[in-house]
């Protein structure tokens, strides 16, 4: 007896197979392509009149699709940014900041590394935001800020790098280092371990900060060209630099007395300045002095000489008048100033007396008196 005369045959009532139950008449069906494909052609034979498969339909689709990929070309390079082109992924060309364009994608893309923004880099602390208090947290990272000086002894320093990428190195700095950040700290670290590695502690505490910061940075910047990295440090700034905590204290003592020494060397200096000028000019006052003094008595002395010998010449002339004459002069000039008292040693009537009487002219002479004050009368001088 046939299966389908069987009650739909051992698979049960049913057009039944041996895979399982065939097509229900009742349940969701799944969508026809064919007539998916069908109410497509349809909708597009309303857009584009004469048909779908007309040659102007077609070059019509074409051209608008070709007119928007061109446009997706264009970009916008922000402020910040540097616009790196790559034409099936080679560098070929940078643009500025701006709207540009480049070739559609696939045959150009465009990155657009913040190349113009300089960014900082903290090594030997951690700035964390501070959500509660509206600010920032400053973390000591002892593992990157402890260093061992030249002369054994261990230091602490926090620093910041300030880098931005090169103008002229951005594919570089794209295209050679993968970490671009965790590149430069590593450097900054290592390049810091080996300045402070050279140097004594005393210098690093005290006056060679800004040497420092200078060696720092140029090894910096040697090591990273060094690396075609394409990045720029534009300043190193040393934030902390302190002993370990343990002996902090002994060393700001000694801080202290190294800025006193310094101050009263300064003081000390100051009192040098002014007083050495000051001695100075009064030697050369002393020397010009005696430099006129020198010259005075040179010519008062050849000025006696001169009247010397012209005495001299007149003496030989008339010895006996000139004679006569010096020693008139001679008293004159001796006499003049002092009291005198004539005496007479010859004989005859006033003998036993033997003095002259000398009439002193010049006290007999009446003085002018001062006028006298106010009110009171004034005196005659009287005359003997």
């Amino acid at each position: 007896m046939p299966w389908k005369n069987q009650g739909g045959g051992p698979w049960g009532s049913g057009p039944k197979g041996p895979w399982g139950s065939g097509p229900q008449s009742s349940g969701p069906r799944p969508p026809d392509l064919e007539d998916l494909l069908r109410k497509g052609q349809d909708r597009l034979q309303s857009l584009l009149p004469g048909g779908f498969v007309s040659g102007m339909g077609i070059a019509l689709v074409l051209a608008v699709a070709l007119v928007i990929w061109g446009l997706s070309g264009f970009f916008r390079v922000q402020s910040e940014e540097l616009g790196v082109v790559l034409r099936f992924g080679k560098h070929v060309r940078t643009v500025q900041p701006g709207l540009n364009y480049h070739l559609p994608y696939p045959i150009e893309t465009v990155l657009l590394p913040k190349a113009l923004r300089v960014s900082t880099l903290s090594v030997g602390m951690s700035i964390l935001e501070d959500t509660g208090r509206r600010g920032r947290t400053i973390r000591d990272v002892p593992e990157e800020s402890l260093m061992l000086t030249g002369d054994e002894n261990i230091v602490d320093v926090d620093f910041t790098v300030l880098w931005r990428i090169k103008p002229d190195g951005v594919g570089n700095f794209l295209f050679n280092i993968q970490n671009p950040e965790g590149t430069v700290k590593a450097v900054a670290e290592s390049v810091m371990r080996e300045v402070v590695g050279r140097a004594n502690i005393q210098p690093i505490l005290t006056g060679a900060r800004t040497t420092t910061e200078t060696q720092v940075q140029e090894l910096m910047q040697k090591t990273l060209d060094g690396y075609s990295a394409g990045v720029l440090i534009q300043q190193v700034q040393l934030q902390k630099v302190d002993p370990p905590a343990q002996v902090i204290d002994a060393f700001r003592d000694v801080q202290a007395a190294q800025a006193d020494a310094q101050r009263l060397q300064n003081e000390a200096q100051t009192y040098t300045n002014r007083v050495v000028p000051d001695a100075r000019g009064r030697a050369a006052q002393i020397l010009q002095v005696a430099e006129g003094y020198r010259e005075q008595a040179i010519a008062e002395a050849k000025g006696q000489s001169a009247r010397f010998l012209k005495v001299y010449d007149e003496y030989k002339k008339a010895p006996d008048v000139t004679r006569q004459r010096i020693y008139l002069e001679t008293m004159e000039r001796i006499l003049g100033g002092a009291e005198k008292l004539v005496y007479d040693g010859g004989q005859g009537a006033g003998a036993s007396q033997g003095v002259v009487p000398y009439l002193p002219l010049n006290e007999l002479t009446p003085r002018r008196q001062p006028p006298a004050p106010s009110g009171q009368p004034q005196q005659s001088g009287s005359t003997r």
